[in-house]
């Protein structure tokens, strides 16, 4: 009897342990311009912090260690408004493996400027959906939803929905709370760089090209380079011909979305045409002059590749 209750437990804990746990988040808290304070109580909510986004069950998928979505938060506190207030920036960068490699993508480099909560030391970090608890948890679990959104969107043509619409979610809550903080709502950056407007244009009609990009970039594309470098490689250049609709559409005067794309993906992209054809590589680089003039002087690069093989 006590052998059948040992195994039963044993299953419970294993299935516990296989149900969530989607992201390996490093956390990193950086205050050296908060002078003549308590100290601690950055690396306390570090800890806290660590321990909501890695212990949380956010999907309702099974995840195994493997598995978990590779995560950054930097958080650099630059002023400290009250015992318990801050205000800062925080850098997001997540990554994705690259199937039967040991390469992996970054899919997100992205630095909201204006983060601002409160932070009780020891105080439990609370969240719920449906209702705006407080502006950190908000912003923690609006950027977990926004990764897993982003990282089902590279496996599964617009996987991603329920995710980006759950932070979307958290959005619409901190507008009815009237949450003070910046970033909730769309006047707070006219330059649409804000949490609002990135899971806005996610889930806008027009800019859905850029999903289908993310999907066929990643599954089609870089996934199956392994086995098959040309055709992963040819799938990645027709499918930047969706950015270069989006960009000709232009959906609103920012298309900052677009900018998320490229933050991630000039350098890599630059890699992938490493070995491929002339034409190949000045059709590539017609696009991605055009779409992003930001980076045109590092796809000149593609241009001055000589080798022609695979």
């Amino acid at each position: 009897m006590m052998r059948k209750t040992g195994i039963a437990f044993l299953m419970l804990l294993s299935s516990c342990l296989l149900s969530g746990q989607e992201l390996r988040c490093n956390v990193q808290i950086v205050s050296q311009q908060i002078q003549g304070t308590n100290k601690q109580v950055f690396q306390t909510l570090q800890n806290a912090i660590y321990e909501f986004m890695n212990n949380r069950v956010w999907t309702n998928h099974v995840y195994s260690m493997e598995e978990r979505i590779e995560c950054n938060l930097m958080f650099n506190i630059t002023e400290q408004l009250s015992a318990d207030e801050f205000r800062g920036t925080l850098q997001v960068q997540v990554r994705r493996p690259v199937f039967n490699s040991n390469y992996s993508t970054t899919t997100l480099n992205f630095v909201d400027n204006d983060i601002h909560f409160r932070y009780v030391e020891f105080s439990p970090l609370e969240f719920d959906l449906n209702s705006h608890t407080s502006s950190l948890t908000s912003l923690l679990a609006f950027y977990a939803y926004f990764i897993l959104g982003l990282d089902y969107d590279t496996f599964s043509l617009f996987g991603g929905t329920p995710y980006f619409t759950n932070a979307e979610r958290i959005v619409m809550n901190a507008q009815s709370a009237n949450a003070p903080e910046a970033g909730w709502k769309p006047m707070d950056d006219l330059a649409h760089k804000s949490r609002y407007w990135i899971v806005k244009d996610m889930l806008d009609a027009e800019y859905e090209p850029v999903r289908e990009f993310n999907y066929r970039y990643h599954r089609l594309g870089l996934d199956v380079m392994d086995e098959k470098v040309a055709e992963g490689r040819a799938e990645i250049t027709n499918s930047l011909e969706l950015i270069q609709r989006v960009f000709r559409k232009r959906p609103d005067p920012y298309m900052y979305l677009l900018r998320l794309v490229f933050d991630a993906k000039a350098d890599e992209l630059v890699n992938v045409y490493t070995e491929s054809y002339p034409e190949e590589r000045n059709r590539a680089h017609a696009i991605l002059t055009e779409v992003d003039k930001t980076n045109a002087n590092k796809y000149n690069a593609i241009l001055e590749q000589t080798t022609q093989v695979n």
